[in-house]
């Protein structure tokens, strides 16, 4: 089988560990960096793993965001007009592990990191407490000296595995990540949808054949409901979309760290061993309202 072991070093893979210890689906929140200012995306950040997000995802905001639907995309252009950089980013995740333990990834593509340079970016990912990124737009085939610069500084490696991706590349793919493998649930942009894919337990099929790292399925999640049927297929849920579409409807910091921490308590709670799907479904109404 394909892939690296986790990499016990790292906040990602003790995390993991704990969590299939426990039986429990973990839980990846994603929060554009910067929206609506970097100071507001610490407090909403904090808020995020009080209320039981496993792994934060710190979008770095960037102007042609290709992969990402209109939630997000507003958010990286709100970002970018409040200033927010790599640098920035970067710094943030210093400011967020002073308080906090949960892991880091940096979501970012790979234009800034070239412009920041790759040894840079490493060593101050590194200092700044970062547990590893995910460049959404790096294909594996030409990572060799970003996984080198980030493997040799104790960071994990992500890698995105998409419906259309055949079995011999998702063995590639699984052999370059470590941390987790990020499992794209439907082709297409970011965002929220109504219902999982019909193909998504045949594409996880496909995945843990190929490697042993901890499965987290993104896109499209955002319900309860959602988090309950992937407790018995993958590792974790990833939830962006949702979550950033609670920031840009607060009027203040506060309230924005308040409603993400909201959504995140129910999403977890439908993780968590035992909920069964009757109970999602029940949880999934009380968001709602």
């Amino acid at each position: 089988m394909g892939g690296l072991e986790r990499n016990a070093r790292t906040r990602i893979g003790r995390r993991f560990d704990e969590l299939r210890h426990a039986g429990d689906l973990g839980l990846v929140a994603y929060i554009t960096a910067g929206d609506p200012s970097l100071d507001a995306t610490s407090r909403i950040v904090l808020a995020a793993a009080e209320a039981g997000a496993d792994v934060v995802e710190l979008g770095v905001p960037f102007s042609d965001p290709l992969a990402d639907g209109p939630v997000i995309q507003r958010a990286s252009e709100r970002a970018l007009k409040s200033g927010a950089t790599l640098s920035g980013v970067l710094d943030l995740v210093r400011t967020i592990r002073q308080q906090s333990q949960v892991p880091l990834v940096l979501f970012t593509y790979f234009n800034p990191v070239i412009q920041l340079g790759l040894d840079t970016f490493a060593t101050r990912a590194q200092s700044a407490g970062a547990d590893g990124a995910l460049v959404t737009d790096l294909p594996p085939e030409d990572s060799a000296d970003y996984r080198a610069a980030l493997r040799s500084r104790g960071l994990d490696t992500i890698f995105l595995a998409a419906p259309t991706t055949g079995d011999e590349r998702m063995r590639l793919i699984a052999s370059v990540s470590s941390g987790f493998l990020y499992v794209i649930s439907r082709t297409g942009v970011t965002g929220e949808r109504d219902a999982l894919a019909e193909e998504l337990p045949a594409l996880l099929r496909r995945a843990r054949a190929a490697t042993a790292l901890p499965l987290a399925v993104g896109f499209g999640i955002s319900m309860p409901g959602h988090v309950s049927v992937l407790g018995g297929l993958a590792d974790a849920a990833v939830v962006g979309s949702a979550l950033v579409a609670e920031v840009e409807r607060a009027c203040s910091a506060d309230e924005a760290a308040s409603n993400v921490a909201a959504r995140i308590r129910v999403l977890k709670q439908a993780g968590l061993r035992g909920m069964s799907r009757r109970e999602a479904a029940a949880a999934e109404r009380g968001s709602e309202t």
